[in-house]
C-alpha cells in the first residue's frame, strides 16, 4: 500500500501517471471516493502516460469513455450499477478482451469486482481540504 499527500489537480494527475507505469493491459483500477474527489483526474494521469492526448471526462452519462493509446483505456462509472445483471447490460465483460486497462469509478457498488481480473488495483481518494486529497494505492488481486 502507497500513501501519497496530493495538493492539487496538478499533483493528483502526476501521482497517476506515475503510478500507471506498473499498469498493462487487463489490469483493473478499481477507484474508491465520494463525487468530486479527483477519481477522473487521476484518470487523466493515467491516460497522459500512455500518449492519450483526448479531453478525459467522466463517464457519468455514457457509463463507458474509450480512450486510444500506447495502451487503451475504458473509463466506466457504475454509480447507478447496482450488480452483475447490470455489468452484462453495459457490456462490460465484452471489454476484458479488448487490450486496455478498466478504470472503474464507483467499484464498490459491485463488492466482488476485483476478481475478475488477474490484477487489480484499488485507489482511494479522500478530500482532506478544498484542494487536498490523500490517495491510497494498494494491490488487491495479482
Amino acid at each position: 500500500m502507497k500513501r501519497f499527500t496530493s495538493n492539487s489537480v496538478s499533483d493528483t494527475v502526476r501521482i497517476a501517471e506515475e503510478f500507471a507505469a506498473c499498469l498493462k493491459p487487463g489490469d483493473a483500477v478499481l477507484y474508491k471516493g465520494e463525487m468530486g474527489a479527483g477519481k477522473t483526474y487521476f484518470t487523466k494521469g493515467i491516460a497522459k502516460r500512455f500518449g492519450i492526448d483526448e479531453d478525459v471526462t467522466s463517464p457519468t452519462f455514457a457509463l463507458i469513455n474509450e480512450y486510444y493509446g500506447e495502451t487503451n483505456i475504458f473509463h466506466f462509472d457504475l454509480f447507478r450499477i447496482s450488480g452483475f445483471d447490470d455489468l452484462y447490460g453495459i457490456g462490460f465483460f465484452d471489454y476484458f478482451d479488448r487490450n486496455g486497462v478498466l478504470c472503474i469509478e464507483w467499484s464498490e457498488n459491485v463488492p466482488t469486482l476485483a476478481d475478475y481480473f488477474d490484477t487489480a488495483y484499488e485507489v482511494s481518494i479522500v478530500k482532506t481540504g478544498e484542494e487536498s486529497r490523500e490517495i491510497i494505492v494498494q494491490r488487491v488481486k495479482g
